[in-house]
């Protein structure tokens, strides 16, 4: 018989784990221990040697089980799992999207080091980059989905620190409007930038998209990240995050995971590892849902602009990259409604279905106020250059019908 290769959704189920290592269980236990035990003193030191970075690993070693702050059953078989979306040599899973993306920031940027980054950026990432970053002598520069890579390498140059430049960081499509750069042209940027001494990495925030439907390390990117309590987790009932990418600058990843201390508990990774086996059916679904969502905003009279990306021009150059690097999509619609925070607010308290809530990617759909909400925190100059102003209004649809989500959606406009 010859070889089969399974499609990631079909591995969900078995991948990475051994029932006979677990009395048979056809599910992975809960592994609730802190702490295991070595065969040998020389196979502990052997453990810790790559557990710490100290050698590099033989190719048919894997690193044994230390203590559950480095590594844990539930840990590794949802990290093998989880590389299989994004075709990646490895991943690394925090307690928390921001835990995932400060670190991601903390170890490849150095005092002096110039970070060019997208916009816009969810807020908690916007902050950290605005004040921590600045807090520690880390440069920053910002660019906008309207610039062409031309203007953006003047700008670069413009800061006399072209020469520091240490990575490009992008969430795209952005939150909460949707706008969406070319992964590849700024992977060629950055490439451009590098020498034999340093490299410049890109790294891309892909939680909009989730591991289904754009995957930015096939389009030339060095790590992409996910708040995994979104899509992946996709049931509103964790907080963890994700960062995946070639085995090199994953290495350096876990070791300061390592003393950060800021991986999942093997119960989050568990629950993980359940949601995992419906992420394919589940996001599926919910981008049928917001097609759908999305051509009733687009007809309705008190709603100005629709921020899908399924609603793009063809021929515009969003489009072209659209097609070029997502195979759908998504499920996140933004909408500017005829009016102001009032009329915003009026809307969200009409609903009746929906949820009125921050975050997204859930089973459950959600809507919430960008400006007042989840951008709070962005200067207001900042938020007014990226549209995100009182008439904005972000959905996250979900997997109900779809024809009850737009009923609640009509009846709450009707209240406006």
């Amino acid at each position: 018989m010859k070889d089969h290769k399974f499609n990631p959704e079909s591995l969900m189920m078995t991948y990475g784990y051994k029932p006979e290592l677990s009395e048979g269980s056809i599910k992975c236990p809960i592994f609730q221990t802190s702490t295991f035990v070595f065969k040998t003193a020389e196979e502990g030191k052997a453990f810790f040697e790559l557990a710490y970075g100290l050698r590099e690993k033989d190719p048919t070693e894997e690193l044994g089980l230390i203590y559950s702050r480095i590594n844990n059953p539930n840990l590794e078989i949802l990290e093998n799992r989880l590389s299989l979306w994004d075709q990646a040599d490895g991943c690394a899973v925090f307690e928390s999207g921001m835990s995932a993306i400060s670190t991601v920031l903390m170890e490849f940027l150095n005092p002096g080091d110039l970070l060019v980054y997208g916009n816009p950026v969810y807020g908690g990432t916007d902050h950290f980059i605005q004040h921590f970053l600045d807090k520690i002598g880390v440069h920053t520069l910002a660019v906008f989905p309207d610039q062409d890579m031309d203007e953006i390498r003047s700008m670069i140059e413009a800061t006399g620190k072209a020469d520091k430049l240490a990575m490009i960081y992008l969430e795209t499509p952005a939150n909460p409007t949707n706008d969406i750069v070319d992964i590849q042209d700024f992977s060629e940027l950055a490439a451009s930038y590098s020498t034999d001494d340093k490299k410049v990495l890109l790294a891309v925030d892909n939680t909009y998209m989730g591991p289904l439907w754009q995957h930015p390390l096939q389009c030339g990117a060095d790590l992409v990240v996910y708040s995994a309590t979104k899509y992946i987790g996709g049931h509103s009932d964790l907080i963890a995050g994700a960062v995946l990418g070639g085995a090199e600058v994953m290495q350096r990843v876990r070791v300061l995971r390592t003393f950060l201390g800021n991986m999942v508990s093997p119960h989050t990774a568990w629950l993980l590892l359940r949601s995992l086996e419906t992420l394919k059916i589940r996001m599926d679904q919910q981008t049928k849902n917001a097609q759908e969502v999305a051509s009733f905003l687009n007809s309705h009279d008190k709603i100005e602009k629709v921020h899908y990306l399924g609603l793009l021009a063809k021929g515009t150059r969003q489009y072209n990259i659209f097609k070029k690097q997502c195979s759908a999509p998504g499920a996140m619609v933004s909408f500017d409604i005829k009016g102001g925070e009032k009329e915003a607010f009026k809307f969200l308290n009409s609903l009746r279905l929906m949820k009125l809530a921050v975050s997204l990617g859930g089973t459950e759909s959600l809507a919430e106020h960008p400006k007042t909400m989840t951008h709070a925190g962005v200067e207001e100059e900042h938020r007014k250059k990226l549209k995100i102003s009182d008439k904005l209004v972000r959905l996250s649809i979900g997997v109900e019908n779809h024809e009850d989500i737009i009923w609640d959606l009509k009846q709450a406009l009707d209240n406006v």
